[in-house]
């Protein structure tokens, strides 16, 4: 049995797609992976902070007698927060107005030199806002991870068959501009 040419060619090109093939799933997998990861840490994070919250409510009750209102606020949106569940745009949601809640608490313990003089509110203040600081970088760093692999499965050729493979865009970890608005803290 003689192979021709035109068999070789066939062959060498169904090499080459299966190889593309291979390679194209395996790196969208491991960028796939990288933003589960960084999801991950953003979520760590966001635990942390769920768990700090209702200790530095605890501690500006009693010096905070006239603010039940913002402490309420602090309450239900850490509730709202806890219960937003996976999707990213809910939860961005819901982080967003605890941010913002946290906020206004932080600002009204201004008018209050007893609470701001104690160290246990001042130790929670510090954990929360390092917390939110490192919250801050995690957010960065998964819509980085979101904007590379929304890039690679967009890109030509790869978006010829990423939808075959099953792949779809991430979202990003972001409020919109209607969320941002309202979430305002009062000063």
């Amino acid at each position: 049995m003689e192979i021709s040419y035109g068999m070789i060619a066939i062959i060498g090109t169904a090499l080459l797609a299966l190889w593309f093939l291979l390679r194209t799933y395996n790196c969208l997998v491991g960028m796939r992976n990288n933003v589960r990861n960084a999801w991950s840490n953003i979520d760590v994070q966001l635990k942390l902070r769920h768990d700090l919250v209702p200790n530095l409510v605890e501690s500006v009750k009693g010096y905070m007698t006239h603010e039940r209102e913002t402490l309420e606020g602090v309450v239900r949106a850490r509730s709202k927060a806890i219960a937003s569940g996976g999707h990213v745009i809910d939860r961005a949601s819901a982080e967003m107005a605890l941010t913002g809640a946290v906020g206004n608490l932080f600002a009204a313990a201004e008018r209050y030199p007893d609470l701001k003089a104690s160290k246990s509110f001042l130790l929670l203040q510090e954990q929360i806002t390092s917390t939110e600081n490192r919250i801050a970088f995690a957010r960065q760093h998964y819509n980085d991870k979101v904007r590379q692999f929304n890039t690679a499965i967009a890109e030509f050729p790869r978006n010829l068959v990423t939808g075959t493979l099953g792949f779809k865009p991430a979202e990003m970890f972001a409020a919109g501009t209607d969320d941002r608005a309202a979430i305002g803290v009062k000063v």
